[in-house]
């Protein structure tokens, strides 16, 4: 079985292990480094760790001031504190004039479980994406998370990176030749009847999905899509044009997100339906299914083509890439 760890204590374990490399990287908390793993760091390096207490959008702003004196700095709060309360300084301090921060948001979307509802952040990636020279990362596994971490190092300019709170099953270190770079999907699966692009922890869902779905015919193409912004249009492409329809996964608000920026890229030279699974929370008054009925019937029917047995093949695949 492949090894379990939640992309949160991948992390925790990279800035650990990259920390002799780059004597400029330096890490600041919000009083919350048990949970973002960033205790391990502030143990060995007491002197390039500042917490700065419950103060989220102060420690943006001193970690702007940090990036102007040519530190590297990572930010680290929870994602509902790190992209929500913060994110006037994000915007501001950091992402306009291009200053080289990264924000760290951990335990974003629903699977943080016990924290309760006002923890559980499902807009941090459509508000990130949405701010001028923002980078969006959201990786899938431990290995993804630490090439991630060491890529972002690497990477001169703000970005936004969300960590998981739950242990996942490592997938991406079963690709041959991985290699994770910013700006760049990975091919998971090969398939032909439809894509299925996702991202966290819906990445290894979405390969559960292709799994059952290959036993009544249906080829799944799927996509680990880490980074959201920007946004892999080559692979995605590509996608649309061989097998002719999308349906994107993610832990994420419906609005704004991976399925948002999926939709806007199709659509504008190789338009395929797309099906957009994820969290509605109240941005309608009209009920998902009803809203995406058009799409899913329209996969449906491209999927019932390539079935013998037509009418069940779409309800099939929606049992297993639920919204």
């Amino acid at each position: 079985m492949a090894e379990k760890i939640a992309t949160r204590a991948a992390y925790g374990k990279a800035l650990e292990e990259l920390a002799a490399q780059e004597p400029n990287l330096v890490v600041l908390d919000a009083d919350l480094s048990g949970s973002t793993m960033t205790k391990g760091f502030g143990a060995e390096h007491p002197d390039r760790f500042f917490d700065m207490g419950i103060a989220e959008a102060n420690m943006v702003g001193v970690a702007a001031g940090l990036a102007t004196c040519g530190k590297k700095p990572f930010v680290n709060s929870f994602a509902m504190f790190a992209a929500g309360r913060a994110w006037e300084q994000v915007r501001n301090s950091v992402a306009y004039p291009g200053l080289n921060v990264k924000v760290v948001g951990s335990h974003g979307g629903l699977s943080v479980g016990e924290d309760g509802a006002t923890h559980q952040c499902i807009e941090d990636l459509a508000i990130m994406r949405a701010i001028p020279n923002m980078t969006v990362l959201c990786p899938c596994d431990g290995n993804e998370m630490k090439q991630a971490v060491k890529a972002l190092l690497a990477y001169d300019g703000p970005a936004y990176l969300r960590l998981g709170r739950l242990a996942v099953e490592t997938v991406t270190d079963q690709v041959e030749g991985y290699e994770f770079q910013i700006g760049k999907g990975v091919l998971l699966r090969d398939g032909q009847d439809v894509t299925v692009v996702a991202v966290g922890m819906m990445v290894q869902m979405a390969l559960t999905a292709a799994d059952i779905l290959a036993e009544e015919g249906i080829s799944v193409r799927v996509i680990d899509m880490h980074t959201i912004k920007p946004l892999d249009t080559e692979i995605l492409l590509a996608a649309a044009r061989d097998t002719g329809c999308i349906v994107t996964s993610e832990e994420a608000n419906i609005v704004g997100g991976l399925g948002s920026a999926v939709a806007e890229a199709v659509c504008e030279s190789t338009p395929v339906p797309v099906v957009l699974t994820a969290l509605w929370a109240a941005v309608s008054s009209a009920p998902a299914a009803a809203v995406s009925k058009p799409a899913r019937a329209a996969v449906g029917r491209r999927l019932s083509t390539r079935t013998r047995d037509r009418k069940p093949a779409s309800s099939r695949f929606f049992m297993a890439c639920p919204p």
